[in-house]
């Protein structure tokens, strides 16, 4: 197993880190969850932050993975008057650090009146989340044949668990090629853009690999952009196979791939994979093409 060292990503004027702005907001414990403490915040754009939390000693997961993160509920006057506490707010997030990483990152909306994002937008560094304790997901090469190239394509935050998986070695001993292919409606929706665009360059562990192996496309829909339309219309018309290696569509001998992302996406896209032979996995039975399906409606 790899050692577990910290990511060495630049970080750019957008983290906040610990300030005397405020005090840092504490939770009550909670018997179902773990208790985390915030590292790090970035905002991207009014739609779309990161964040890391302390890595609890026992947690372990695979890249790729989800966990629950949340808040306490708010209490209501019929609760309070009858003792009994509101239940914590929670929702399944992709984990985006690597397996091996100390901190747990994270990438998420913004949603101003969401029962979580609306308040989960406003943490600081030092304030407390929970945290389930048991990761799960079928975004994992466990889940997948052997192949040579690695399809990663993603819509919005579906990138986060990619960032996983670009950031663990076993990708890359595992696939000859890594295709991360994220779309985007406006291009400041395009998180993480810089990191991959360099391939991760300073990463301590697959800076290498990554500048060999990996293949960043990014797409925006509705800005101008180099790249520009759909996922699904670029696998249509072949514009998501030009400029790389390999056949110019989905090979279902060499060809794996991973879908997170809209419902829309995913269910379009997997159409088109099946009509190309590929078959969907999971992690009892491993095949072609997996999607989270957590996730899905």
């Amino acid at each position: 197993m790899a050692p577990r060292l910290p990511i060495c990503l630049p970080f750019p004027q957008e983290f906040s880190r610990l300030t005397d702005t405020r005090a840092p907001v504490l939770i009550p414990d909670n018997a179902a969850f773990q208790t985390v403490t915030v590292k790090w915040v970035r905002h991207w754009n009014d739609r779309l932050f990161s964040f890391a939390v302390d890595r609890p000693a026992s947690f372990r997961f695979r890249s790729g993975e989800f966990v629950m993160i949340g808040l306490p509920g708010i209490e209501t006057a019929e609760q309070a008057a009858s003792g009994r506490p509101a239940k914590p707010v929670m929702r399944a997030y992709s984990i985006a650090s690597p397996s091996w990483s100390e901190e747990i990152e994270f990438l998420s909306i913004k949603v101003e009146d969401g029962p979580l994002t609306g308040r989960l937008q406003r943490i600081e560094p030092g304030d407390q989340l929970y945290m389930g304790k048991k990761p799960t997901g079928t975004l994992v090469c466990d889940a997948l044949l052997g192949g040579k190239r690695l399809w990663l394509l993603s819509t919005g935050t579906g990138l986060a668990p990619f960032l996983s998986l670009t950031r663990d070695p076993e990708v890359y001993q595992r696939f000859e090629q890594v295709i991360v292919v994220h779309g985007v409606r406006q291009v400041s929706d395009l998180a993480y853009h810089e990191e991959l665009s360099a391939k991760l360059a300073e990463d301590p562990l697959i800076g290498e690999e990554a500048a060999a192996q990996l293949r960043y496309l990014p797409t925006v829909t509705r800005e101008p952009f180099p790249t520009a339309g759909r996922i699904t219309d670029m696998i249509a018309d072949g514009r998501l196979f030009a400029g790389g290696e390999g056949p110019a569509q989905f090979d279902p001998e060499t060809d794996r791939v991973m879908l997170c992302g809209s419902t829309a996406m995913i269910r379009e896209t997997a159409g088109l994979l099946e009509a190309a032979g590929l078959d969907e996995g999971s992690n009892a039975n491993p095949g072609r093409y997996v999607i989270e399906r957590a996730f899905v409606d």
